[in-house]
């Protein structure tokens, strides 16, 4: 491990002394770093040591396959692209402890590079002049390995399906990286269209430093992030703060509940990377698709109907308790909120802050935590100007919301395209929970997918949105998006897409009004 970080640390020194390096390249070898000294996965290794007798290279193995895939089990696409990082750092990690030789590409001629995947490592041994382009048929938009191919300048597209991967050697390939299309074998039209479209490129790079709208109104850009890593990241991205800290990561892939220690910990380092900026933690949210081996949870014929989120965290009060006194120890010092997940009651509200009162009370809590809610149920909408008045501020779930409203599992291939949130009805839900938490003069966020929509933008600002939080990768879009946008324009947009028919209809008339694709 000490050798694995030399070497990481070598390639971030080799980057920092050359004038053309992209800081982005620098930070997501730092964000490895991070990943190696992740205490849950050390302990992790030294159980499958000491208790269960193996190898320090198969204990290694073992407990990074582990943590690959309870990060590709993640609901947030962001989050599932970090896995591969894991994989990255995990095998220069297993090289050495096995004596294999680092993977290595070699060009003897330029090409576009086909590929499963793409690790980091690999990311940064490309030269543009001989990899003109890169085709995975896996891989996600939000992965590092795609950042450091965006800052290489090489066109990319990710997730194009197994087919690619038979095309024998010197086939001829085209690819658009602004549109994700690739032609194999194009025609002599095809590539004379695309060659005029590479000369009429112009150049995007400058982002805003502040997600501020033509017109001057600001709009506060935050991040969702998982862990200590994703937090520098975050910031390096230009987020002004974290909306979404999902704590998960501290009880997922372990046998036993984190000790609170572990908790304050995690949230303190992270609160000390943020500084005065503020730190929304989202307390557990499990059930569903994520079970812990140390909670009881009984079989459920439709999970995602059933106990999760504040349910049960009510139904366990004990590890509540303990994550709400780590918290609010982290929170001394720090702009630190808390927030209670799938909320659809009132009462699931009081029950939760009278046991938040109870601990404060028990540690002697001189300034009071700002309190939360995620909105992510029909049933929080349609209670939104009582829940208003419990709490601090919404922040809008919009993956869970669309499923909920919509009926249609999100998970499910045949219905996961009903669980659009650029659907009317579910646009008509976000205002509703707008206008009831403006009368009650608290903030809203949106924190799920839709909030890094660039169609979406547009429409959340003209509902009375007040803050978004994103992916990083998807801050310095975002940005560019709401620098583009007049809020007159936009409240009009917003009016006219609710009465639409569709989202298809709703992603057509944004992208003829405002031209964004």
């Amino acid at each position: 491990m000490e050798t694995a970080k030399k070497e990481i640390q070598g390639i971030i020194d080799s980057l920092s002394n050359k004038s053309t390096t992209d800081n982005t390249q620098v930070d997501i070898l730092q964000t490895q770093l991070l990943y190696i000294e992740d205490p849950t996965l050390l302990d992790e290794v030294h159980q499958l040591i000491f208790k269960q007798n193996h190898c320090a290279a198969v204990a290694w193995k073992k407990a990074i396959e582990a943590m690959i895939n309870t990060y590709q089990e993640l609901e947030d696409s962001y989050l599932q692209a970090r896995a591969i990082d894991i994989k990255d750092v995990g095998g220069r990690v297993l090289q050495l402890l096995t004596g294999e030789n680092s993977s290595s590409l070699n060009f003897s001629q330029p090409g576009i590079l086909v590929a499963p995947d793409l690790t980091p490592s690999l990311a940064l041994q490309l030269k543009s002049n001989f990899v003109l382009g890169i085709c995975t048929s896996a891989g996600s938009v939000t992965a590092h390995s795609t950042l450091i191919v965006n800052t290489l300048g090489i066109p990319m597209v990710v997730g194009v399906g197994t087919q690619l991967l038979s095309s024998p050697t010197n086939s001829q390939i085209a690819l658009d990286g602004a549109t994700g299309e690739v032609w194999i074998e194009p025609s002599q039209t095809q590539l004379q269209e695309l060659q005029a479209k590479q000369s009429q490129t112009l150049d995007k790079s400058q982002t805003p430093q502040e997600a501020i709208t033509k017109d001057g109104r600001k709009i506060s850009l935050m991040a969702n992030i998982v862990g200590v890593a994703d937090a520098e990241f975050a910031l390096e991205c230009g987020a002004e703060g974290v909306g979404l800290l999902r704590s998960e990561f501290l009880y997922l892939d372990r046998q036993t509940q984190p000790t609170e220690a572990e908790e304050y910990e995690s949230y303190r380092a992270i609160a000390q990377i943020m500084g005065t900026r503020p730190l929304t933690i989202r307390t557990l949210d499990i059930g569903g698709d994520k079970q812990l081996p140390y909670i009881k949870q009984e079989s459920e014929a439709n999970p995602f109907l059933g106990c999760r989120g504040i349910r049960q965290s009510l139904d366990t009060p004990e590890i509540l308790q303990t994550q709400l006194r780590a918290i609010l120890r982290a929170s001394h010092g720090h702009n630190i909120k808390v927030m209670f997940p799938m909320v659809s009651s009132v009462q699931e509200v009081r029950a939760a802050k009278k046991i938040l009162t109870e601990v404060e009370n028990s540690i002697s809590v001189i300034n009071k935590i700002k309190v939360g809610i995620m909105i992510e149920v029909p049933a929080a909408v349609t209670m939104a100007n009582q829940l208003a008045k419990e709490v601090d501020f919404f922040s809008i779930g919009t993956n869970d919301l669309s499923q909920y409203v919509m009926a249609a599992d999100r998970t499910n291939s045949k219905v996961a395209n009903l669980a659009n949130g650029l659907e009317p009805a579910v646009l008509r839900m976000i205002q509703q929970t707008v206008i009831a938490a403006h009368e009650a003069e608290i903030l809203v966020s949106v924190c799920g997918q839709l909030g890094s929509n660039s169609v979406a933008v547009p429409i959340l600002l003209g509902l009375g949105v007040d803050e978004l939080s994103v992916a990083p990768p998807a801050i310095s879009i975002v940005k560019r998006v709401i620098s583009e946008l007049d809020m007159s324009e936009v409240k009009a947009i917003a009016h006219s897409v609710l009465q639409l028919d569709g989202a298809k209809s709703v992603q057509e008339y944004v992208v003829d009004k405002l031209g964004i694709r």
